[in-house]
C-alpha cells in the first residue's frame, strides 16, 4: 500500500479515537477527516463533496420531514395508549410493547416511537410494581430489530441503497431486507422476551419511579428575599429531612460554604440539591424559596410548564457547563435539574459537563416542546410533566397514513427511485399542512446528514486507495478455507466498527469491500450487500451505537455493561441468522 492508504487508514483509527472520547460532534470529526485528506490530496473536490448530492442523503433528509409529518399526526399517542393495557405478566408484556414497536420502526424514523412510548411503558411498570429498566433496553432494541425489516426502516439502509446504484446494480427494494430483517428481528423478540429479562438488570425502587425518570439529579435551590428561611440553620430549616435528598453544596455569592447542620441560611444563598425531582417540585411550593437559576422574576411564569429532555449525541450543549451556555436565548428556558447518565453528580449544578443521554428538567416558554421535538439534533426528545398532548384533527391523521402508505406501495413495486418518492412524500407533507414549513425545515436534521456526506467522501477515499480491496482480499483468502468463513469475518468487521464509529459510515466503508469479496468470489453482490447493511444496523453492544440506546440508559439507569450483557448475545445471534439465510440461498 502507498502513503495515500495509509494516511486514510490512520484517519479511519482518528476517527474512532475521537468518537470514543467524545472530542467534538460526530459530524465535526467526519468533516474534519474529510477535510484532512482533502488537503492532502488524496481526494479530489468533486470526490470530497459528491455525497452532499448523494441521492441518499437526499432520501434520508426526505424521509426526516415524513417521519415528523407522522409524529406530528398522533398516530403514535393514539396507539401508546393500547400497548400495555390490561397486561400484568412480564413476557405478555414486552411482546405487546415490542411488536408494535418494531413494526412502526419498520416504516419510520425510531427515535420519535421510542420517546412516545417510554413514558407509557414506566407508567405501566410502577403500576405492575416491576422495575422500568426491565422494559426500556427491550423498547429500544425492538425499534432497532424492525428497522432492519424494510429499506425505509434505518438510515443504514438507505445509505446502502444509495451506494448500491452507484456501482450501477439493479436498485434494492423495499423488501429486500427482509429476507434477513425479519427473521433477525423475530430472533431479537423471542431473545429477549424469553431470556433477554433474566439478563436485564432490577435496579429501581419504588420511590424513583413513581413520580419522573429524574431520580438522583441535582438541581439548586434559592433562599429568596425576605423568606422565612433566612436566618435559620439548616437543622432548622429541615428542607433535607426527608431522606430523598441531600444538600450537597451550599453558596454564597461566589463562596462555597461548608455543609454544615448548624450554617445560618442568609438571603440569596443557593442550596444545590442531590435527590429525586419531585422534591425539588415541593420546595418550590414552599414560600420563600425559588430555582437556583438566575432569572427574572417577572418572567419566572412563562417558564412554565417544564419538560424533561435528553441531550442528543449532536447536541451544542455536549461537552459544556451550563455557565457556559446561555440556554434560555440559545433553547428558550431554563435548566432546573440534572441527571447524568454515568452518575457520580457532585458540586454545583452549572459546573457539570454535559454529555449524550444526560436528562435535565427544562422550565421553558411556549412553543419549546414542538420546536426541540421537531429535530432531534439537539435533544432526542422532549416530553411535558404532567401534562398531555392535544388530539391533532383526523383528517391529518388521514392524509398522513395516506402520504406513508402511498409511498410504501411505491417503493415495493419500484415505480421510481427512492429520493423520487421520498422526496415527494416530504413535499405532500406540506402541501397538505400534516406538517408545518418550520417544522418540516427544523425536521432536517442536518448533523446527520453532514456526517453521512462526509462519510461517504471517506468511502470514496478507501476505495480510490486500495484499502477497500486489499480488505476484500484479506478476507476474501479466508474462503479458501470454507467462504462461509469470508462471510463471517465481512459481518464481523462491519459489526464491530459500527459499535466503535457510526452505523451509516460503516455501512459506507465497507460496502466497497464486500462488493470487491463478491467479484473475487464469483458470488452474487447481493448476498454480501445485506450482510453489510444487517451488520451495520445491528448495533446492540453499547448505548452510544444507536441513539435510541442513549435515549433509554439515563431513564432505565443503565449502565454501558447491561447493553453488553444483552447486546453481545443479541449480536451472536443476528450474525448466526444472517450466515445462515446467505449461505443457504447464494452459497
Amino acid at each position: 500500500m502507498d502513503w495515500q492508504a495509509w494516511l486514510t487508514i490512520a484517519t479511519i483509527i482518528g476517527i474512532a479515537i475521537a468518537l470514543i472520547r467524545d472530542l467534538a460532534r460526530p459530524d465535526v470529526i467526519f468533516l474534519g477527516a474529510l477535510g484532512v485528506l482533502l488537503m492532502a490530496g488524496v481526494i479530489t473536490p468533486i470526490e470530497a463533496f459528491a455525497g452532499f448530492s448523494n441521492g441518499a442523503v437526499i432520501a434520508l433528509a426526505s424521509l426526516f420531514v415524513v417521519a415528523a409529518g407522522i409524529e406530528e399526526s398522533g398516530l403514535l399517542r393514539r396507539i401508546e395508549w393500547r400497548l400495555l393495557r390490561k397486561v400484568h405478566h412480564l413476557p405478555l408484556a414486552l411482546l405487546r410493547m415490542m411488536v408494535p414497536t418494531a413494526l412502526v420502526s419498520a416504516f419510520m424514523n425510531n427515535t420519535p416511537v421510542v420517546a412516545m412510548w417510554m413514558q407509557p411503558v414506566q407508567r405501566w411498570a410502577y403500576r405492575s410494581k416491576i422495575s422500568p429498566s426491565k422494559m426500556l433496553i427491550p423498547l429500544s432494541y425492538a425499534s432497532i430489530a424492525g428497522g432492519m425489516v424494510t429499506l425505509m426502516g434505518s438510515s443504514t439502509n438507505v445509505v446502502v441503497a444509495g451506494l448500491v446504484e452507484g456501482y450501477d446494480l439493479p436498485p434494492l427494494g423495499l423488501f429486500d431486507f427482509s429476507l434477513i430483517g425479519l427473521p433477525a428481528a423475530v430472533v431479537v423478540l423471542i431473545f429477549l422476551t424469553f431470556f433477554g429479562v433474566r439478563l436485564l438488570p432490577d435496579r429501581a425502587s419504588e420511590p424513583v419511579f413513581t413520580r419522573s425518570r429524574l431520580q438522583q439529579c441535582l438541581f439548586e435551590i434559592r433562599i429568596s428575599e425576605g423568606s422565612p428561611f433566612a436566618g435559620k440553620t439548616l437543622d432548622q430549616a429541615k428542607l433535607d429531612t426527608d431522606n430523598e435528598s441531600t444538600i450537597v453544596q451550599v453558596r454564597r455569592g461566589k463562596h462555597i460554604m461548608p455543609v454544615d447542620r448548624q450554617f445560618v441560611l442568609g438571603q440569596r444563598d443557593v442550596l444545590c440539591f442531590s435527590g429525586d425531582v419531585s422534591i425539588f417540585e415541593n420546595l418550590l411550593l414552599r414560600p420563600g424559596l425559588e430555582p437556583g437559576v438566575a432569572i427574572a422574576k417577572e418572567r419566572t411564569k412563562n417558564l412554565l410548564p417544564m419538560y424533561e429532555a435528553v441531550i442528543s449525541e449532536t447536541s451544542n450543549l455536549v461537552g459544556k457547563s451550563l455557565k457556559d451556555v446561555d440556554f434560555l436565548s440559545t433553547y428558550g428556558g431554563v435548566v432546573l435539574a440534572v441527571q447524568q447518565r454515568a452518575g457520580g453528580l457532585e458540586g454545583a449544578m452549572t459546573d457539570i459537563t454535559l454529555k449524550a443521554g444526560d436528562l435535565i428538567l427544562v422550565g421553558a416558554v411556549a412553543g419549546f416542546e414542538d420546536r426541540w421535538n421537531a429535530s432531534h439534533t439537539e435533544f432526542y426528545y422532549v416530553l411535558p410533566r404532567g401534562a398531555s398532548h392535544g388530539k391533532p384533527p383526523k383528517r391529518q391523521l388521514v392524509l398522513s397514513l395516506g402520504i406513508l402508505v402511498t409511498m410504501i406501495v411505491m417503493i415495493a413495486m419500484q415505480l421510481a427511485p427512492l429520493p423520487t418518492v421520498a422526496f415527494g412524500g416530504a413535499l405532500a407533507m406540506v402541501v397538505t399542512r400534516c406538517i408545518g414549513i418550520t417544522t418540516a425545515r427544523n425536521a432536517l436534521d442536518l448533523q446527520v446528514l453532514l456526517l453521512i456526506a462526509a462519510a461517504l467522501g471517506l468511502g470514496v477515499a478507501a476505495e480510490k486507495t486500495g484499502l477497500a480491496e486489499g480488505l476484500a482480499q484479506i478476507l476474501t483468502s479466508m474462503a479458501t478455507v470454507n467462504p462461509i468463513l469470508a462471510l463471517i469475518g465481512l459481518y464481523a468487521c462491519t459489526n464491530i466498527m459500527t459499535e466503535l464509529i457510526a452505523n451509516k459510515a460503516a455501512a459506507v466503508l465497507m460496502l466497497p469491500v464486500a462488493l470487491g469479496m463478491a467479484t473475487t468470489l464469483d458470488a452474487d453482490p447481493k448476498a454480501f450487500i445485506l450482510a453489510v447493511a444487517v451488520a451495520a444496523a445491528a448495533s446492540f453492544m453499547t448505548p452510544v451505537g444507536y441513539q435510541t440506546n442513549l435515549m433509554v440508559m439515563a431513564a432505565g439507569n443503565y449502565k454501558v455493561r447491561d447493553y453488553l450483557r444483552v447486546g453481545l448475545p443479541i449480536s451472536l445471534l443476528i450474525m448466526i441468522t444472517a450466515v445462515t439465510i446467505i449461505s443457504v440461498k447464494w452459497f
